[in-house]
């Protein structure tokens, strides 16, 4: 019987005798019950996997180019350790900066990068081209130590600054726009936005909480976006919330109608309907963010007379060293139980100063003719 070789290729019978081939490089097997050894199909499959290698591999960044620094930094422990949102962010600029990928590094100066960011603000705007120059100050502050370039070149970049005629993103929210979402969402919903609205957690950090974490009366975690300590009381009105939660099996705190774990993505499309709904209904107007709720809880604490820094010791934003003993965090509980009654109190307060809510928000066109 002809034994048959295709390069780069293995074929071998597996412990019960049964053939297998697959390609050496990627790994990838050829289906030898639809391309039988030997047969058209099987040297055309085997054509193909070649083909799709050779691609990958004229894909691949090349050495001392841009793309290698950034392909280097994807593989850095510092990339991987961040929040999966960052992540997706981050590999957006990059594909925004494949065109220019195999620039090589001794022509990389900040000249450059600074020409990079202000086609970036053109082309996708002024806070994308900011997200672009960061990327890029990582990239090559993680490589500068492997020898790679010699200087972080996207440092002295100046930053887009927002444009005046353009709105603020995650704006607050105000006190009618809390009281119609909540009294129109499910109840599995519900109680995701009254754990955000209620400890300024941010929505990837909300969602992942694991009920573990909660602990006499106290939220205990880390940012996900800075891997600082956070220790957040659970108000009374938060502890309704949770009270009312529809019973799930799942480890975190929150779940879906299922009673499964949410994904960041799966939350996110579930609010962008609801929300839109709410929306086309004039019951809310254009606007509201999932973040929008941490910045509403920082605005009522300013505006409630609470000074920067305790309200940036609740919201996580304190640089803190990784290696601060639990111990510390429960003074920084007890320092922020205050900071959740004054959270608590203004929100009653406002609440009980606004006048009951229309079924739209909308002005009454009568009225704009008045």
């Amino acid at each position: 019987m002809t034994q048959v070789r295709v390069k780069g290729f293995k074929i071998f019978k597996d412990r019960h005798g049964k053939q297998r081939c697959y390609h050496r490089e990627t790994g990838h097997k050829v289906d030898l019950t639809n391309a039988p050894i030997g047969s058209a199909e099987f040297f055309a499959e085997c054509e193909t996997i070649r083909a799709i290698a050779e691609a990958q591999r004229a894909k691949a960044p090349k050495a001392g180019t841009l793309g290698g620094l950034i392909q280097s930094y994807f593989e850095n422990e510092h990339y991987q350790n961040l929040a999966e949102a960052t992540r997706r962010d981050y590999r957006k600029c990059a594909d925004f900066l494949e065109p220019i990928r195999d620039t090589p590094i001794h022509v990389i100066d900040t000249p450059l990068i600074a020409g990079i960011h202000d086609k970036a603000a053109k082309k996708i705007g002024w806070r994308r081209a900011n997200m672009v120059r960061t990327l890029l100050s990582e990239v090559f502050r993680y490589n500068i130590p492997k020898g790679l370039i010699s200087a972080n070149f996207a440092k002295d970049v100046i930053p887009k600054r927002r444009p005046r005629d353009r709105a603020y993103a995650n704006r607050p929210w105000t006190i009618e726009e809390r009281d119609t979402v909540l009294g129109k969402a499910k109840p599995h919903v519900r109680v995701a936005l009254a754990l955000m609205m209620n400890t300024g957690l941010d929505p990837s950090d909300a969602l992942r909480l694991r009920k573990d974490q909660v602990d006499d009366g106290t939220i205990w975690g880390v940012r996900g976006k800075t891997g600082e300590e956070v220790a957040i009381p659970v108000s009374p009105t938060l502890q309704v919330a949770l009270d009312r939660m529809p019973n799930h099996d799942a480890e975190t705190v929150l779940s879906n109608s299922r009673g499964e774990a949410w994904t960041y993505n799966g939350f996110s499309t579930v609010w962008h309907r609801f929300k839109s709904a709410l929306e086309n209904e004039g019951l809310i107007e254009k606007g509201l963010t999932l973040k929008g709720l941490r910045h509403t809880v920082a605005t009522t604490l300013r505006e409630a007379g609470l000074d920067e820094r305790r309200i940036a010791d609740l919201l996580g934003q304190k640089t803190r060293s990784m290696a601060r003993h639990y111990s510390r965090s429960a003074n920084l509980a007890d320092k922020n139980r205050e900071t959740m009654a004054t959270l608590e109190e203004e929100n009653r307060r406002r609440a009980e100063s606004v006048k009951p809510s229309q079924k739209s928000v909308k002005p009454d066109r009568n009225e704009d003719q008045s």
